[in-house]
């Protein structure tokens, strides 16, 4: 008993205090409106498109939703260690409390909760990402994986390149709700590459694809063999490359410069050297590239892939 006869013990106020300054502190790192400016990147590269700083927001907001939940449970494990370690002066065990219907209401409903935000959050900014039927892109690249490189179809009307992309048979492989925003009698370019290809201004390995800054560019990916993975490491998007299946997603550059890509899935032997390179240049110069591939006879588009079976264009009609 305490001395003036009552069986407070003098450890509750400073308990108390202390578990209302973590759930101030909690509410402070989880309710405030910050954008992604205002935190760390957390080991992302600098975002170079209109789209990443949305993942980038994302990724913050889900590590700082991570240290709050840390710090509470660190906290409340080194409360328990203090307040409540066996005293020197009694050796009695203590009341044993069976269960605590809040407590257990608690620590199965935030849970719940931290989850559902989450989603909500994830699935939000996944469906703008993905969502390529809003806006109609000013470039289309159709970006071909196979084993050990990448080969780049751009889908433009090009001086000195005939032919349609919409009928092209090297394009069959994409299905025709991805063409219909092809350009009319767009002849085409290409480039590719091989493990041993260098960036010709940096020496970076792997064959370099070209992108106009401040353009709307849409990706068709599309695998000549097995699963591969399109990786820009400053677009902060990825997206699987798989043989039967197309996969599109569009970015709007916002920074000239050379960037590094890669290949994110293990696809076989030489995985670690399917690399390649964007150079994101002004629109004049990347008009004068596409005259370029052309000058050197690079018209016309290399093979897209492997065609889709009849079950999964199906399965894609049904889901339109």
């Amino acid at each position: 008993m305490s001395p003036n006869g009552s069986d407070r013990s003098p450890r509750r106020p400073m308990r108390r205090k202390l578990l209302q300054a973590l759930t101030a502190g909690l509410v402070l790192a989880t309710a405030t409106g910050c954008t992604y400016k205002d935190f760390p990147r957390l080991g992302m590269p600098t975002p170079t498109t209109e789209e990443a700083p949305r993942i980038l927001s994302l990724w913050q907001g889900s590590w700082a939703a991570a240290l709050a939940v840390g710090c509470l449970v660190w906290g409340l494990i080194l409360w328990s260690a203090f307040f409540h370690r066996r005293s020197r002066t009694k050796v009695e065990v203590p009341p044993q409390t069976r269960y605590n219907m809040p407590i257990e209401a608690l620590y199965t409903v935030v849970p719940l909760v931290i989850v559902s935000v989450l989603f909500y959050f994830t699935a939000r900014d996944e469906s703008k990402l993905m969502d390529i039927t809003s806006k109609k892109p000013d470039v289309t690249v159709n970006v071909v994986g196979y084993q050990w490189s990448w080969a780049f179809n751009y889908i433009e009307p090009v001086a000195g390149s005939s032919g349609d992309a919409k009928t092209d048979k090297n394009l069959a492989a994409i299905p025709d709700r991805f063409k219909t925003d092809f350009p009319a009698s767009a002849g085409g370019v290409y480039d590719y590459g091989i493990p041993g290809t260098r960036n010709p201004q940096n020496g970076n390995p792997g064959p370099t694809m070209w992108l106009p800054k401040g353009k709307t560019v849409r990706f068709i990916l599309t695998s000549r063999d097995v699963i591969h993975s399109f990786w820009v490491l400053p677009f902060l998007m990825k997206q699987d490359v798989i043989p039967g299946h197309t996969n599109s997603f569009q970015v709007t550059p916002t920074m000239e410069g050379t960037f590094r890509g890669k290949c994110a899935e293990l696809c076989g032997q030489d995985h670690s050297r399917m690399l390649f390179n964007v150079k994101v240049v002004s629109p004049e110069r990347y008009e004068q590239h596409l005259k370029d591939l052309a000058k050197k006879g690079q018209t016309g588009y290399v093979p897209a892939g492997i065609a889709q079976t009849s079950h999964e264009k199906n399965r894609e009609t049904n889901n339109l």
